[in-house]
């Protein structure tokens, strides 16, 4: 079977039965996951599926609603808890300064800061904000701008100025989807304007994303995989990417 055949007979199965894994398919068609994932890229690209976590599903199913702070906030929860424990080892020493981007995974991190450690924190989340005021050691700044109410977190140029002027030690940051091919990516384009601004002012660049990120892109690119320099995630990681992002010069770490 030529592949532009299998691809099509591909899409017409997922159309049909919703949700189909890479490893199924593997098996139906007799060819490798490399290959099966390949297909659905290119089935992805032509917006007739949409990848998922090991698989990929109708395009129709998934909607084009970014999901706000509330919804995502179970999401996934225990690994975004094992997540934030494990990018504690990435803080700064006591004096530094770091970045948190707003997110419901960096804001389990903001949870973890209270202590001896003397930190200044830069951030746009809002509840981020408010739950890192309550902490004495942390010299907290809070980035201006037009509050997004999807993700309570503060864009447009009054924040990209601020951002223009900072070098921190370290950027923790968040995102929506994440491949070797788009890098970083998110759905709206003035939250991928401060979060390109937030890896630019940073020497060091903590990315914390579950593994249901990985793998997918969304609209707009704010950073490419070299910008990166660690990638904490769970051990869902599908082996392939694992891999791939490892040979970009990306630290993988497993929670």
């Amino acid at each position: 079977m030529y592949a532009e055949e299998r691809q099509r007979s591909i899409a017409e199965l997922i159309t049909s039965c919703g949700r189909v894994s890479v490893a199924d398919l593997s098996t139906s068609y007799g060819v490798t996951t490399e290959t099966v994932r390949r297909d659905l890229a290119v089935l992805d690209r032509l917006g007739v599926v949409r990848r998922v976590h090991g698989g990929a599903v109708p395009a129709s199913a998934l909607t084009v609603t970014e999901p706000g702070v509330g919804e995502r906030e179970y999401i996934r929860a225990e690994q975004k808890d094992a997540i934030a424990a494990a990018a504690l080892d990435y803080l700064p020493p006591s004096g530094g300064s770091a970045v948190l981007d707003a997110g419901t995974t960096t804001g389990r991190l903001a949870a973890l800061l209270g202590g001896d450690r003397e930190l200044t924190v830069i951030t746009n989340s809002v509840p981020i904000a408010a739950r890192l005021a309550l902490f004495g050691g942390v010299n907290l700044r809070m980035l201006g701008g037009r509050v997004r109410g999807t993700t309570q977190a503060a864009v447009g140029e009054e924040a990209l100025t601020a951002l223009a002027w900072l070098r921190v030690d370290v950027a923790f940051i968040g995102t929506n989807a994440l491949s070797v091919g788009h890098g970083l990516s998110t759905p709206d384009s003035d939250e991928a304007a401060v979060k390109r601004a937030m890896v630019r002012s940073a020497n060091h660049v903590v990315v914390l994303a579950d593994s249901s990120k990985i793998g997918r892109e969304h609209l707009v690119s704010f950073a490419r995989v070299d910008n990166i320099d660690v990638l904490v995630t769970d051990s869902d990681i599908d082996e392939t990417d694992h891999k791939s992002l490892t040979d970009n010069g990306i630290e993988v770490v497993i929670a």
